[in-house]
């Protein structure tokens, strides 16, 4: 692929795999927005203790397959239809585990209605397993646009479903409703947009061609879905709902830039770096960009996070949900540099080195094992402290292997994100001190994003960072005329 026709792809791609990724996070802000004042705090933990077993079984039932058949050029329609078959009947597999061992869960966090919330929500596995094949070959098309169109539609039933339910009373079962329309609704509408459907054929031998390296994949995607949701349930299993409900939703609310930030490269990665996989100094270059990109987003919107959560909490929510406000804090310092892993991780797929990426899950785990060991213990306070650490360690093995992979050393990595992490910190900490007298809730959250912002382009542009100078070349293109 030339690079001008590279360029025009990723620019197309990144853009409407952003307005996905900001759309979802968006309708998932605004609805969270409503519903967290209007339902208990409880109902909000007895699904948030159950994150981890949705996520997982998620990523068991898509088994690799997925992303193997994204990697491979060339396939037939018995590829698709194998793999079809084999989803949907995983998944009808994992819903009768989950629907007959719904009763010891119950036990397990100390609440009987959670029972029922199990073999009702658990449906959502089956209908997304439905939609796996359409999917894939929407992303294989770099059809972006469908996609945004499909998740937000879907995302948008689902919302408006649920926050009637809980202004009803319905509590948890309108967060459960959300859960299964949006499956179903994503699935529906991924069947009606794509001319594919399941042909009668299954081959075996096609199955087990791919399973050489999605198996891999699926053991290093498992450990990575077990460790991201693993914090909720196990606070479930010792504290009350109420507790998980802050911890959870503090994850969330932190999480929805980064994700944006994270998915949306990370989708664009998917795509184009397997087109330069060969060319070694040109997969450098590239991905060098891709990360100063993720540092001149991710950076200032951390910092102005953490200095306007409390104000931004008791605008929104009042004392209700304050006790989260600690947890978003201490978490959003993980969370500015979870999207550097995110693409760490989309170049070990890119060179189909999976023994890098389990090897590399695999010590990820037992050392998020030992960090909840020791602190645990201590408080879920101490837990939170406990993601940054996993955080930092992660990205450091992370830079370690990509320096055999395309050598890229971590004084590359430095070079290419301290000096954006330098310029929001100043920024930041300038808005801070001139709004710190500033009485008002919402001014003070407008004046600190304004100032930030203006502050943080302004010394972009002194210090001439390459991403700026992206940016402005990139207006000005739109400004001539065609």
């Amino acid at each position: 692929m030339a690079d001008s026709t590279l360029k025009h792809t990723t620019t197309v791609s990144l853009f409407w795999s952003f307005v996905d990724k900001f759309g979802q996070q968006a309708l998932n802000f605004l609805s969270m927005l409503i519903m967290m004042n209007i339902l208990a705090t409880e109902d909000y933990g007895l699904i948030g203790s159950l994150a981890i077993f949705i996520a997982f079984s998620s990523i068991l039932v898509d088994s690799g397959f997925g992303r193997a058949l994204i990697n491979r050029k060339n396939l037939e329609q018995s590829d698709y239809s194998t793999v079809f078959y084999f989803n949907v009947s995983l998944s009808i597999v994992l819903y009768l585990i989950f629907f007959f061992a719904s009763p010891i869960l119950g036990k397990v966090f100390h609440s009987q209605p959670i029972v029922m919330v199990i073999r009702i929500v658990f449906l959502s596995i089956i209908f997304n397993a439905f939609g796996l094949i359409h999917q894939t070959i929407l992303i294989k098309k770099a059809d972006f646009k469908g996609l945004a169109r499909i998740n937000m539609l879907s995302l948008l039933i689902a919302d408006i479903l649920a926050i009637l339910m809980a202004i009803a009373g319905k509590g948890v079962w309108a967060l459960v409703a959300q859960t299964l329309l949006y499956a179903f609704c994503r699935s529906a509408f991924l069947f009606k947009s794509s001319a594919w459907l399941p042909k009668a054929r299954f081959s075996l031998s096609r199955l087990k061609s791919f399973f050489g390296f999605s198996y891999k994949l699926l053991l290093a995607s498992a450990v990575t879905t077990t460790i991201n949701n693993i914090y909720p349930s196990l606070i479930a299993a010792f504290y009350p709902m109420s507790q998980v409900a802050f911890f959870n939703q503090a994850k969330k609310y932190q999480d929805i830039p980064f994700l944006i930030i994270g998915n949306t490269f990370k989708s664009v990665s998917m795509l184009i770096l397997p087109e330069i996989n060969s060319e070694a100094i040109r997969l450098r270059r590239v991905f060098s960009k891709i990360i100063k990109s993720i540092a001149f987003l991710s950076f200032p919107i951390g910092c102005i996070m953490i200095v306007i959560a409390e104000p931004t909490f008791f605008l929104f929510f009042k004392d209700k949900w304050l006790p989260a406000v600690p947890y978003f804090q201490i978490l959003t310092l993980a969370g500015m540099l979870s999207p550097f892993i995110h693409i760490f991780n989309e170049l070990f797929i890119t060179k189909e080195n999976t023994n890098y990426f389990l090897g590399l899950e695999i010590v990820k785990g037992v050392i998020l094992i030992f960090l909840i060991t020791f602190l645990f213990p201590r408080g879920i306070t101490a837990l939170a402290v406990s993601w940054i650490i996993y955080t930092c360690i992660t990205l450091f093995i992370s830079v370690f292997f990509s320096k055999k992979l395309i050598r890229y050393r971590l004084i590359d990595f430095m070079s290419d994100t301290i000096p954006y992490l330098i310029t929001a910190l100043a920024s930041v900490t300038l808005s801070y001190f001139l709004t710190l007298k500033i009485e008002s809730n919402l001014l003070f959250i407008l004046f600190n994003l304004f100032i930030t912002g203006i502050t943080y382009i302004v010394l972009c542009k002194m210090m001439r960072f390459e991403m700026l100078k992206e940016i402005e070349q990139l207006f000005e293109k739109k400004r001539k005329p065609s």
